[in-house]
Formats: structure tokens, C-alpha cells, sequence
């Protein structure tokens, strides 16, 4: 019960992670799932993908599709209204670190 809590509860965190970088330039999601491993969240492509879709569905991210090695890679960055998705989210974020961090 109390990782599914987790999950839900960091899902935001991944969202604002997956944006900061898709500002910084273009990932994919085998890209994406390692970075989020070194940050200690565990996701798997069954959880990565439908909210990278999502994402893009909500207009906040964007598919490109390259060839690497002969296969499709899926490539995703920012939108121009994910980027202001983005700021508005590191403001929050860092109000609410200001509030927390001396709990």
C-alpha cells in the first residue's frame, strides 16, 4: 500500500524531471528510465511510455522519430507550453523546498 502511495505521490516529480530535460535537449526513453533509476525512482517501460504519451497527448512534450542503427528511436522534447508548465512547477517546487527544508 504505502509504495503505491509513493508512486502516485512522485509521479509529479517525474513529470517536472522528464520536462527539465526534455528543455535541455531531446531523450529517449531508455535514456529517460536510466536517469531516473540514479535518482532512485524505478520505473519500467510499462510505466514510462503511457506517461510520456500522455504528456505528449496534454501538449507538453513532442515526438520525433530518428532512425539509430537501422531502427526507430523515439526521441521527445519540450513544447513551448511545457516549458511554461516547467517554470511554473520550479517555482512551486522551490517555495515549497523553502517551507520544508528545515523539517
Amino acid at each position: 500500500m504505502q509504495e503505491q502511495i509513493s508512486r502516485k505521490f512522485f509521479l509529479g516529480f517525474i513529470q517536472i524531471h522528464i520536462l527539465h530535460h526534455a528543455k535541455k535537449e531531446p531523450f529517449y526513453g531508455a535514456w529517460m528510465m536510466e536517469e531516473l533509476e540514479e535518482h532512485g525512482y524505478d520505473m519500467s517501460p510499462g510505466t514510462l511510455y503511457p506517461l510520456l504519451h500522455n504528456m505528449e497527448s496534454n501538449g507538453l512534450i513532442e515526438k520525433e522519430e530518428k532512425i539509430v542503427e537501422g531502427k526507430i528511436r523515439k526521441y521527445y522534447k519540450i513544447t513551448t507550453m511545457g516549458n511554461e508548465v516547467l517554470i511554473e512547477a520550479q517555482k512551486k517546487a522551490y517555495e515549497l523546498f523553502q517551507e520544508i527544508k528545515d523539517i
